[in-house]
């Protein structure tokens, strides 16, 4: 019976088609939407790379967007302690989102459909997420090059050692993972699947700056 009313619902939810086109939109801006998916450890630099990159873009006139991964826990991928408060702690557990393997499934889900909305729109759309997971980025980029094209969707992999991630460690998150209070930790007590084919590779550990490897990026997208 749920099989068969969710059949049906879904059945009611029809893709409506709009007057302005993604062509539209980008010849107004005067550039090309993607979808520049940073990703990597905790502590690798992507967030601090995104942002240098942000502001190069905005420099030059581009119009561009930066979902970061703890920003966007504060509203659209929320934890239950923070809807709770607003929503009532039954709407809290039911949507809120914790740290789990089905939980950050769900997360780059929700970021990876907003991103594709924002691309096509024309923005240069920035993300700075660890997504452990190669198969939720594949299907991130699913989603967004389904909405354009292959070019869409720009994976760009921060690798930079573990052990230089922990030395930095600018949230004490690791020392806390460390120490057997954060459960589910990328890298201590979970899982990180690198990129095996990133259309970008920084080198974390390169000693370079963050904007000198933002530069790289932005070469990239230049050329």
């Amino acid at each position: 019976m749920a099989d068969s009313q969710a059949n049906d619902i879904s059945k009611d939810i029809v893709w409506h088609e709009q007057s302005i086109t993604r062509q539209q939109r980008e010849e107004l801006l005067g550039q090309q939407g993607c979808v520049i998916w940073f990703t990597g450890l905790s502590g690798c630099g992507k967030s601090t790379i995104a942002n240098a990159l942000d502001a190069m873009l905005h420099s030059q006139g581009r119009a561009s967007v930066l979902l970061d991964g703890d920003n966007v826990r504060h509203g659209l991928c929320a934890p239950a302690p923070v809807l709770a408060p607003q929503h009532g702690q039954a709407f809290a557990d039911r949507f809120g989102l914790g740290f789990g393997e089905i939980d950050r499934q769900e997360n780059i889900r929700r970021v990876g459909s907003v991103a594709a909305l924002m691309a096509t729109a024309g923005l240069i759309t920035l993300t700075a997420f660890v997504s452990p997971y190669r198969e939720d980025r594949d299907r991130a980029r699913q989603v967004v090059t389904a909405a354009g094209k292959p070019r869409d969707f720009i994976e760009v992999f921060v690798d930079t050692p573990l052990e230089i991630c922990e030395s930095r460690d600018p949230k004490g998150l690791y020392k806390k993972a460390r120490a057997g209070e954060i459960a589910h930790f990328t890298g201590i007590s979970a899982p990180y699947e690198p990129p095996e084919s990133p259309e970008i590779r920084l080198d974390g550990g390169s000693g370079l700056s963050a904007d000198q490897m933002a530069q790289q990026v932005l070469a990239y997208l230049q050329a």
